[in-house]
């Protein structure tokens, strides 16, 4: 009998998406088909991002609906941040792991009711979310088809929000959700995203999906919205200092050795790390990192660009910048010896500086720490001045205010 290949799913805005591709770049995403750029390049993507309004599906995130008497008992016991602190139309931004204290995954929690919570996430994680509420009154719900998502995101993104919807988003506060209504469908809308900049998430059902796309896309049209794919959003959010999973850390489920692992305190999220709640998983572990300090720092990276310049120089050639991010592993260097690595980087058009996120360990993640990064010329491998920074690179008060 002839297998049949692995099909990719699409996403409910797929109708409206795939004729905007240009080049046919589709990539994997959580099993579905997603654009890496609609253009032929990401520049004018990525310039509607932090100067006018991108919009992106995000609809391949893992989505779950967590309810009953013990929805938050059980995200406290699972997740690192404090939930049941949360209040009404919060969205926590959290990361969970294992006994160990290891990165399994990081999401959202919105929560929607007094035991209602909404969980996305990068990987599955329906088992996980079954096998700690052992015991517990609560029904989880893998809710990842029911739901389109789209992220608005840029300076002009609530202007645009703001023309289509019933609600006005001026009083929507960061990492807050509410609920809306826009060309007839009832949904909700997270001020929240994923590239540092004023950025809104739309949680529509699948069905009504095609709609809303068009009311954004019609009356956005006066204000430069523009689809973006994920090239446009890579550069954003390493601008923003955000980590991805699968590029700047492992998951502790999927690791082969320890030493692919990484704590929250490594990747510097410590304040997404709770001790004044009860027991959850990795607690004791993240508690001992503490008080002894963590042995690795998630840091940026500044490639010093007359170091850079100099190098190609040594090879009568002009300064080679990579067209798109990249997300491989290049060894940091300090008085002679590896440091630690850099995993993702990109020349931001904005800042006008070669950047790089990295994994650095003690005592060489401070600040303004003079390091260099391995880069290839002709087929060399050489080494550029860099300097520590710490993150975001880029954090406009737009954002939050």
């Amino acid at each position: 009998m002839t297998p049949i290949p692995h099909q990719l799913q699409t996403t409910p805005f797929h109708a409206r998406t795939a004729p905007l591709i240009r080049g046919h770049t589709w990539r994997r995403w959580a099993g579905h088909a997603a654009a890496s750029v609609y253009d032929w390049t990401h520049e004018h993507e990525y310039a509607a991002i932090r100067n006018a309004a991108a919009l992106l599906d995000v609809s391949p995130l893992h989505k779950y609906r967590i309810t009953g008497r013990d929805a938050t008992r059980l995200l406290d016991r699972m997740v690192t941040r404090h939930v049941a602190r949360a209040a009404l139309g919060q969205v926590l931004y959290t990361g969970w792991c294992d006994a160990g204290g290891k990165l399994i995954d990081d999401g959202t929690i919105s929560r929607l009711g007094e035991q209602e919570f909404r969980l996305t996430s990068a990987e599955p994680n329906l088992r996980w979310l079954q096998r700690n509420a052992f015991g517990m009154q609560v029904t989880i719900e893998d809710i990842s088809d029911q739901l389109g998502a789209l992220a608005l995101q840029g300076p002009l993104a609530r202007t645009v929000l703001n023309a289509v919807a019933e609600r006005p988003l001026d009083g929507l506060k960061y990492f807050r959700v509410m609920d809306n209504r826009i060309a007839g469908t009832d949904l909700q809308i997270s001020r929240t995203g994923y590239t540092g900049d004023l950025g809104y998430e739309l949680w529509i059902p699948a069905p009504a999906a095609l709609p809303v796309w068009d009311a954004l896309v019609a009356r956005g049209a006066d204000y430069g919205l523009t689809p973006a794919g994920i090239w446009a959003l890579d550069v954003a959010r390493i601008e923003a200092g955000l980590v991805m999973l699968d590029v700047d850390y492992q998951s502790a489920h999927r690791a082969m050795i320890e030493a692919q692992m990484s704590s929250p305190f490594e990747l510097s999220l410590d304040w997404t790390v709770s001790f004044d709640k009860g027991p959850y998983n990795g607690r004791r572990a993240l508690q001992a990192e503490r008080e002894r300090g963590p042995a690795w720092r998630f840091v940026g990276l500044e490639v010093d660009w007359d170091s850079f310049e100099t190098q190609h120089a040594r090879f009568d050639l002009a300064p080679a910048l990579p067209a798109i991010a990249w997300r491989t592993s290049l060894p940091v260097y300090r008085a002679g010896r590896q440091v630690g690595y850099a995993s993702s980087g990109c020349w931001s058009p904005l800042l006008k500086k070669y950047l790089a996120l990295a994994h650095l360990t003690a005592p060489h993640f401070a600040p303004d720490t003079a390091v260099e990064l391995e880069i290839t010329i002709e087929h060399q491998r050489l080494r550029a001045a860099a300097a520590v920074r710490k993150l975001p690179f880029f954090d406009p008060p737009r954002k939050r205010a």
